[in-house]
C-alpha cells in the first residue's frame, strides 16, 4: 500500500475528530496535491509525521509497521461523540489487521481494545449486551415437595434467565435503555413466577434519561425504585423494603453533599394486599455525605391505592432513616429503620397500623481480613410490616427455598440473621458461605435455618461456573402464609452464567 493511500484510510476515520488544519509541514505534498487537506489534518494531529529531512515520502509503499503506527497514534485523537458506528467498526478491523505489527512495537492491543470498546459505548448505535444462566439442580426433601424446584420434581434442568439490555446514545444528554427478562428469575413479573423461559416474559426496564434545566436530571418510563440497593444495604436477595418498579417519572438533583431524588409514579409491581396496578407511588430520597467515612439520609413511600370500585382506607406511607460509617475503606458499619402507617383497612393493621423493621450490618471486605469478606446483617421486624420482601437472603430470590417460607402476618416481632463470606483465591476461582436464620416470633412455629456454600470459576470474562449446595430446615411444627413447611429441603445445583 502506498503511503499516502494508507493516511486517507486513517484520515477517514479521524475526520471526526475535531479538525485542527495547519499549514502542511512537509515539502513533498504542496497546496494542491489531492492528499495534501488529509495529510495536512494528520499532521497537525499528530497522527502522522514526516523524515528528518522534512519529507514525508507518501509515493513509497508504506510497510505494515508505517500503517499500524499510524493506527495506534489516531485512536488517541478519535472525539468519541463524534464517531459514527461505521468509524468505528473500521478502526476494530484495523486494529484487528496490524494486531502483530502492533504487539510488536510494544502497543497494547488489549488496551485499544478497551479504547474501541469505550467508543462503542458511545457512539449514537444501538448497543446489546445480554445474560444467559442455565441451572441444572438435583434437589433432595424430607417430604417429597422439593421446594427448591419450581417444577416440584427432584431434579429440574431449567434456562434459569434469559436478559437483553439495550441501549442508546441520542445525544449528550439524552440516552434510552430498555431490560427484556424472562425465565424462572424474571423478577418484576406479576406473580413472581416461577419456571422456564416458556413461561412469558417481559420488559422490565424501559426508560429515557436527559437532563432538564438546572442540571436536574430526568427519567421517564418504567424503572426500578430501590433506594436499599443504590445505597448499598444488601447483598444476594433482598430489600427489606423497595426494589419494585413504577410507570412514572423520576427527578434527581446533586449539590455536592447533598442529593434528593422524587418519583412519581403508577406502582408496577409492589404487592401485598393491593393490586399493584391500583397503587400511585410518590417518594422521595434525601441523601446527605460530607465525606468518604459517613452518608446519611431519609427515604419516603406514599402509595395510594386508587382502584375503581375500592372501598376503604388502604394507603400505605413507608418512612426510613438510614447512616453508614466506613472505619477503613474495608469496614463499614451501616443500619436503616422503617415505621409504616397503615390505612385502617389494610388487614394487618387489626394487629398494628404503625408497624416498624429495622436492620444493622458490618461489612468487611476481603482486602481487610485477606483471605474473606464478611457481611454479618441482623434485623427485626414487625410482622405486620406492609410489603416486606420475604424472600430475603434466598439463594434465587422466590425461586428457591428460604428461610421465610412459614412467615406469618402476626401481632409478634420476628428476627432476623443472615451471614456471608466470600473468598476471592485468584482470578478464576472465588468460594463462598451462607448462613440465614429466623425466629418467626409466632406460638407453635419452629425457627427456620439455611447455610449453604459453593465455588465459583470464571473460565472466560464471560462464562462463569458454579457449583453450591444450599439447605433449608423448617422444623417440625407447621403454619404460616404458604400452609407450612416443615423439616429440611436441600438442592445441589449446577450454574452456567454467559454474558455477552
Amino acid at each position: 500500500m502506498k503511503k499516502f493511500l494508507a493516511v486517507l484510510a486513517v484520515a477517514a476515520l479521524v475526520a471526526f475528530a475535531a479538525p485542527a488544519f495547519a499549514a502542511n509541514p512537509f515539502m513533498d505534498v504542496p497546496a494542491g496535491h489531492w492528499a495534501y487537506d488529509a495529510v495536512a489534518q494528520l499532521a497537525a494531529d499528530g497522527v502522522v509525521s514526516g523524515y528528518p529531512d522534512g519529507a514525508f515520502k507518501g509515493a513509497q509503499p508504506a510497510t505494515r509497521y508505517e500503517v499500524a503506527s499510524v493506527v495506534a497514534r489516531a485512536l488517541a485523537t478519535i472525539d468519541m461523540e463524534k464517531a459514527s458506528k461505521q468509524d468505528v467498526e473500521m478502526l476494530k478491523k484495523l486494529v484487528m489487521e496490524f494486531k502483530d505489527e502492533l504487539d510488536a512495537l510494544g502497543v497494547k492491543v488489549d488496551k485499544i481494545d478497551k479504547r474501541v470498546a469505550v467508543l462503542e459505548d458511545g457512539v449514537g448505535g444501538w448497543k446489546i449486551r445480554g445474560q444467559f444462566r442455565f441451572d441444572a439442580k438435583f434437589a433432595d426433601s424430607d417430604n417429597d415437595v422439593y421446594q427448591y424446584n419450581g417444577t416440584g420434581n427432584k431434579n429440574e434442568f431449567s434456562k434459569e434467565r434469559f436478559r437483553l439490555y439495550l441501549t442508546k446514545t441520542i445525544d449528550e444528554n439524552t440516552s434510552f435503555y430498555a431490560q427484556y427478562r424472562t425465565g424462572g428469575d424474571s423478577s418484576g413479573r406479576m406473580g413472581r413466577a416461577w419456571g422456564d423461559i416458556n413461561d412469558g416474559g417481559r420488559w422490565s426496564h424501559l426508560y429515557v434519561d436527559t437532563k432538564l434545566p438546572y442540571d436536574v436530571a430526568f427519567r421517564v418510563g418504567r424503572f426500578a425504585v430501590d433506594f436499599e440497593d443504590d445505597y448499598g444495604f444488601y447483598i444476594d436477595n433482598d430489600a427489606v423494603f423497595g426494589d419494585f418498579r413504577v410507570d412514572g417519572f423520576r427527578f434527581k438533583k446533586d449539590w455536592g453533599m447533598m442529593s434528593a431524588t422524587a418519583v412519581v409514579g403508577r406502582n408496577d409491581n409492589a404487592s401485598d394486599t393491593i393490586d399493584p396496578l391500583d397503587v400511585m407511588t410518590y417518594a422521595l430520597d434525601l441523601h446527605f455525605q460530607p465525606s468518604e467515612k459517613f452518608f446519611g439520609g431519609v427515604t419516603g413511600y406514599w402509595m395510594q391505592e386508587d382502584g375503581n370500585g375500592t372501598v376503604g382506607d388502604l394507603d400505605v406511607n413507608t418512612y426510613a432513616a438510614y447512616a453508614a460509617f466506613s472505619f477503613t475503606p474495608n469496614i463499614a458499619l451501616k443500619g436503616m429503620y422503617y415505621f409504616q402507617d397503615l390505612g385502617d383497612d389494610i388487614p394487618q393493621a387489626n394487629s398494628e397500623d404503625s408497624p416498624n423493621a429495622w436492620k444493622a450490618i458490618l461489612d468487611i471486605k476481603q482486602d481487610a481480613l485477606k483471605f474473606t469478606s464478611l457481611w454479618v446483617e441482623y434485623s427485626e421486624q414487625d410482622n405486620t410490616f406492609w410489603d416486606s420482601l420475604l424472600d430475603r437472603y434466598s439463594i434465587a430470590g422466590s425461586q428457591a427455598d428460604y428461610v421465610a417460607q412459614n412467615f406469618t402476618r402476626n401481632g409478634g416481632t420476628s428476627k432476623w440473621i443472615f451471614a456471608k463470606a466470600e473468598q476471592k483465591w485468584n482470578d478464576k476461582f472465588s468460594t463462598f458461605l451462607r448462613y440465614a436464620n429466623i425466629d418467626f416470633d409466632t406460638a407453635n412455629l419452629d425457627d427456620a435455618t439455611e447455610f449453604g456454600g459453593g465455588i465459583g470459576y470464571q473460565y472466560t470474562p464471560a462464562i462463569y461456573f458454579e457449583l453450591c449446595y444450599d439447605q433449608v430446615d423448617h422444623g417440625d411444627s407447621r403454619t404460616g402464609n404458604n400452609g407450612g413447611f416443615t423439616d429440611t429441603e436441600s438442592v445441589i445445583r449446577f450454574r452456567t452464567d454467559v454474558n455477552f
